[in-house]
C-alpha cells in the first residue's frame, strides 16, 4: 500500500466534497488520476476499487445522471459526495459527562480497542470540545486483555469474517477445531465468551476463550451476517454458573501460602503414595501437605497450578492433572524449540509493529485535519505522540497533505499546513475540519465501557452516565445499533471497606498500614504506605502507593491485603504518580533486568501487557519482546502459567532456571 494510492483516496475524497454539481469521469480521469498512465480498463477498475474504499469510510458516493435524452451515457455520469456525508454530529457535552466519558474511554488501555477508543475521543474533542475535567482518584477502572485471540476475534466479528481455532471442549475433554461465525463477545462469571453460529455443529454455541488451543484464524475471503439486533449481554444471562467443585493437591510445606488461604485440609487417600514419593525425592509425608481446593474451571485452576511447578502436584481430579501437565508439556516443548532469527533494528519503541495500509494512513489524515483546526500551534512532536506515530511518520502525512487539494491544484486549492519553529498550523481545510462517524470499533470501545460503568455504584447513581450514553448512542447511528456484540465485565469491588478506606485515606493524605500477601515472593510482610490512587482490572482492585519498606512506587491487590488501618501519620513522601491514566500495574524502571522473550501468535498480546520496549515480528505472526522486570524471580511461574505461548530467551540463566522449574514439575507426574 503505497503513500501515492493514499494521496489520490485523498485527492479523490476532496473533489467530490467540494463539487456542488459533481464531476464526470473524463474530468477525474485526467486532473487525479492523470490521464495516459493507464488503460479506459485499467482507470475503470482503478475508480470503481476507489469508490468503494471511500463507501467503506462511510462516505456516501453519489452519482448524478443528466435528465431527458442521452441520461444513460457514462460520458455525461457526475460523482460527488455530501458536505454532510459521513460527519460526526456535533456532541455537546457537561463536565460531569466528560468525566465519564474519559472513563469509559481509559477503560481499554492497551487491550483489544484501546487506539479505538483514543480515535474515537479525538473525534469527539474536535467535534465538541474537551472540558476541563479532574478525573477522580478512586474510580479508575480497567478492562483486562483476554489475550490475542480476542483481538483477534473483535476484528472478525466488526468485519464479519468467520473463524477458525481449535477448542478443548468441556463435554468430552478432547481438543476439536471449530469454524465459527462470530456474533458475539462477553464476559460472565469473570470469563470472557465467544457467541456465535458453529459450522461444525450447524448450531448458536458459546465458547470459552480459556480453552482455545491455539491462535484464532480469521477466514478473511468469506462472510457472514449476524442476527439483527444481537445483543450478547442477553445472550449471556441465561447462561448458568459452573457448579462448585473441589479439588485434592499435594503442597508443599510452608509454600503458596495464598493457595492455602483459600483451601482446607484434605485426607490422604490410603494406599497412595505422596507426592514427593512419586517424585524420587528425599524426603516423607511430612513434607508435604494434602489440600481441598474449591474450583468451577479446571482451565483456570490448572493454568494457576502449573505456575506453582514443583511446589504442587494434582492428586484429583484427572481433568485437571492433565490441564496442569499439558500447559507445562507445552512449556517445555516450547523452551527447547530452535531459537529464530530475529532483528530489531526497524521496531518501533514501547509499541508492538503493525502492517500500516493506507487505508491506516487516510483515516489518520482524516483524524488529523480536524485535530489541527481545533488545535492551532501544537508543537509536532506533541501532534505525533497523540495520534500514536513516530515524528518522521507525522511529517509524511503532512507532506501528502499539503500536496493534496482540488483538481485544479491553484495554491489557494490546497491544503494549507506549516509547520514553522516545529509548531503546526492549518489555514485550509478544504471541507475536511469536521470529524468523520465513528466506526464500529469505536463505537463499540466508548458505548461498552459506558455499559461496564453501570457497575460502579458511584457513577450508576448520577445522571451523567446515562446522558452521555443516549448522546453517545445518537452521534454513533447505526454503528452504534452493533455495540450489542461486545459486553464488558464487572468492575464492581468485592471488598468495598477496604476501598474506602484508601479513599478515604487518599483524600486526607494519610499513612496507611497494611499486612500484605505478595505472590511472587510468597510470604506475608508489614509495610507503611503513602497511598495515591485506586483502580481496578476487570473486578480485581489495586491501590498504587508510596512503600516506606521498598523506597519507591507499589500496587498492592486489595483481596491480597491481610490487614489495613491508618497509622496516624500523615503522608510524607513527595513521590507522586507519572501522571498517566490509568495507573500501570507497574513501572520498568532503567536499573530493572531486560528480558527478551519469545512470543507464539497467541501470547503476542503479552508484550503490550508488559509494556515491551522493542519487538520483533517473526514469519509465523509471534513476536520476540524485550521487557524489563524488576523482580525476575518469578519468571518461571509467568512461564509455566502460559503454558508454551512465552519463553525466555536471556539473561540464559533466567531462560535455564525456567526451563529446569518446568522440567522438576513435569518430573511429578512421570509415574
Amino acid at each position: 500500500m503505497s503513500a501515492q494510492r493514499t494521496e489520490r483516496l485523498l485527492n479523490l475524497l476532496i473533489a467530490l466534497l467540494n463539487s456542488k454539481y459533481g464531476l464526470r469521469r473524463s474530468e477525474l480521469r485526467e486532473k487525479i488520476y492523470h490521464a495516459g498512465t493507464a488503460s479506459d480498463a485499467a482507470f475503470g477498475r482503478m475508480f470503481e476499487r476507489d469508490k468503494n474504499d471511500l463507501r467503506e469510510f462511510g462516505f456516501d458516493v453519489e452519482t448524478v445522471m443528466n435528465h431527458g435524452w442521452n441520461s444513460d451515457d457514462p460520458a455525461t455520469t457526475r460523482y460527488r459526495i455530501g458536505k454532510e456525508s459521513n460527519r460526526l454530529p456535533d456532541v455537546q457535552l457537561t463536565p460531569d459527562e466528560w468525566t465519564v466519558l474519559l472513563l469509559a474511554s481509559q477503560l481499554w488501555e492497551r487491550a483489544a480497542l484501546g487506539a479505538a477508543a483514543t480515535n474515537a475521543m479525538r473525534k469527539l474533542q474536535a467535534s465538541g470540545g474537551l472540558a476541563d475535567v479532574e478525573l477522580p482518584a478512586g474510580v479508575q477502572p480497567r478492562i483486562k486483555p483476554a489475550g490475542q485471540a480476542f483481538e483477534d476475534l473483535v476484528a472478525a466479528m466488526h468485519a464479519q469474517h468467520p473463524v477458525r481455532f481449535r477448542y478443548l471442549a468441556g463435554s468430552t475433554g478432547k481438543e476439536e477445531e471449530r469454524v465459527v461465525e462470530p456474533w458475539g463477545l462477553g464476559s460472565r462469571f469473570g470469563q470472557w465468551y465467544l457467541v456465535g453460529y458453529d459450522r461444525v455443529r450447524g448450531d448458536q454455541r458459546y465458547f470459552r476463550l480459556s480453552r482455545f488451543t491455539s491462535a484464532v484464524t480469521v477466514l478473511e475471503k468469506e462472510a457472514f451476517t449476524a442476527p439483527a439486533a444481537f445483543n450478547v449481554r442477553a445472550e449471556l444471562a441465561g447462561l448458568p454458573e459452573l457448579p462448585l467443585t473441589s479439588a485434592v493437591v499435594d503442597v508443599r510445606k510452608g509454600r503458596l501460602l495464598g493457595l492455602r488461604k483459600r483451601s482446607e485440609p484434605a485426607a490422604v487417600v490410603a494406599g497412595e503414595a505422596p507426592a514427593a514419593v512419586v517424585a524420587g525425592e528425599a524426603g516423607a509425608d511430612g513434607d508435604w501437605d494434602r489440600l481441598a481446593v474449591p474450583y468451577r474451571d479446571a482451565e483456570l485452576l490448572g493454568e494457576e497450578l502449573a505456575s506453582y511447578g514443583p511446589n504442587v502436584r494434582v492428586v484429583a481430579p484427572a481433568e485437571l492433572a492433565t490441564a496442569v501437565q499439558r500447559r507445562l508439556a507445552s512449556a517445555a516443548a516450547f523452551a527447547a524449540a530452535p531459537v529464530p532469527s530475529f532483528d530489531f533494528a526497524d521496531a518501533a519503541p514501547g509499541k508492538r509493529p503493525r502492517k500500516r495500509t493506507s487505508e491506516d494512513q487516510l483515516q489518520r489524515m482524516l483524524q488529523l485535519v480536524p485535530f489541527l483546526v481545533h488545535n492551532q500551534g501544537l508543537h509536532i512532536q506533541d501532534v505525533a505522540d497523540r495520534f500514536g506515530v513516530t515524528r518522521k511518520e507525522l511529517e509524511n502525512d503532512l507532506l501528502i497533505l499539503i500536496c493534496s487539494g482540488l483538481p485544479q491544484g491553484y495554491p489557494d486549492e490546497l491544503l494549507d499546513i506549516q509547520w514553522e519553529d516545529d509548531h503546526v498550523f492549518i489555514s485550509q481545510s478544504l471541507e475536511l475540519n469536521r470529524p468523520v462517524r465513528f466506526t464500529v470499533d469505536e463505537a463499540c470501545a466508548l458505548l461498552t465501557g459506558l455499559e461496564t460503568l453501570n457497575g460502579l455504584p458511584e457513577l450508576a447513581e448520577g445522571s451523567a452516565l446515562e446522558s452521555v450514553t443516549l448522546k453517545l448512542m445518537a452521534a454513533a447511528g447505526e454503528e452504534g445499533l452493533r455495540a450489542g456484540a461486545l459486553s464488558g465485565p464487572e468492575v464492581g469491588p468485592d471488598n468495598s471497606a477496604n476501598l474506602d478506606l484508601i479513599r478515604s485515606a487518599i483524600e486526607s493524605g494519610s499513612q496507611l498500614h497494611l499486612v500484605y500477601l505478595s505472590a511472587q515472593t510468597d510470604s506475608l510482610s508489614e509495610r507503611d504506605v503513602d497511598p495515591l490512587r485506586l483502580y481496578s482490572m476487570d473486578n480485581t482492585w489495586y491501590f498504587e502507593a508510596y512503600c516506606h519498606s521498598a523506597v519507591g512506587l507499589r500496587n498492592f491487590r486489595l483481596d491480597r491485603i491481610e490487614h489495613l488501618a491508618p497509622n496516624g501519620k500523615p503522608v510524607s513522601s513527595p513521590v507522586k504518580p507519572d501522571g498517566g491514566f490509568p495507573a500501570k500495574l507497574f513501572t520498568p524502571n532503567d536499573d530493572d533486568t531486560l528480558v527478551t522473550v519469545q512470543l507464539t501468535p497467541r501470547g503476542a498480546g503479552l508484550a503490550d501487557d508488559y509494556y515491551a520496549e522493542r519487538t520483533a515480528v517473526l514469519p509465523d505472526g509471534g513476536l520476540v519482546a524485550e521487557i524489563r522486570f524488576g523482580n525476575t524471580s518469578w519468571l518461571p511461574m509467568f512461564v509455566a502459567q502460559h503454558g508454551g505461548t512465552v519463553r525466555i530467551l536471556a539473561p540464559a540463566a533466567l531462560a535455564e532456571a525456567s526451563r529446569e522449574w518446568i522440567d522438576a514439575a513435569l518430573a511429578q507426574y512421570a509415574s
